[in-house]
């Protein structure tokens, strides 16, 4: 398969609510159908993830200012993170914290993503959601 990002939308319970892709594996531009998915789910999301399946392990200045307008358009913090071939980073209260036991439904990131199922040094949490 070949590398490309790879957004999801997650519910509460760890649940995908949905999901896009780009043909690319460094960026991933706005889409209006995923700014309306995000609107029409926003009572149940709980985290928006993507993918940097070329790296890097981090947020990029363009992940940033959508962050931002994500923050305010819902009016309430989410939980935001990256996934890349070395780990997961995540974005809480405004704090980034590497992620050592990913959740489930990081192997279906990875897997659309073109990526390995687990960087090194992270373990996948068994979740009936992947």
């Amino acid at each position: 398969m070949r590398l490309r990002e790879v957004c999801l939308l997650i519910g509460r319970d760890g649940t995908v609510l949905w999901s896009d892709a780009s043909d690319s594996p460094v960026s991933l531009p706005d889409s209006r159908a995923r700014w309306e998915a995000i609107w029409r789910l926003r009572g149940e999301l709980e985290e928006i993830s993507h993918s940097h399946p070329v790296g890097p392990l981090g947020f990029s200045a363009e992940d940033e200012t959508t962050m931002e307008a994500l923050t305010v358009a819902l009016g309430r913090p989410v939980r935001f993170s990256v996934v890349a071939p070395d780990g997961m980073v995540v974005r809480e209260e405004g704090k980034d914290r590497l992620v050592t036991v990913e959740p489930g439904w990081t192997g279906r990131l990875r897997t659309e993503s073109g990526m390995p199922r687990a960087g090194s040094g992270c373990q996948a949490e068994n979740s009936q959601h992947t």
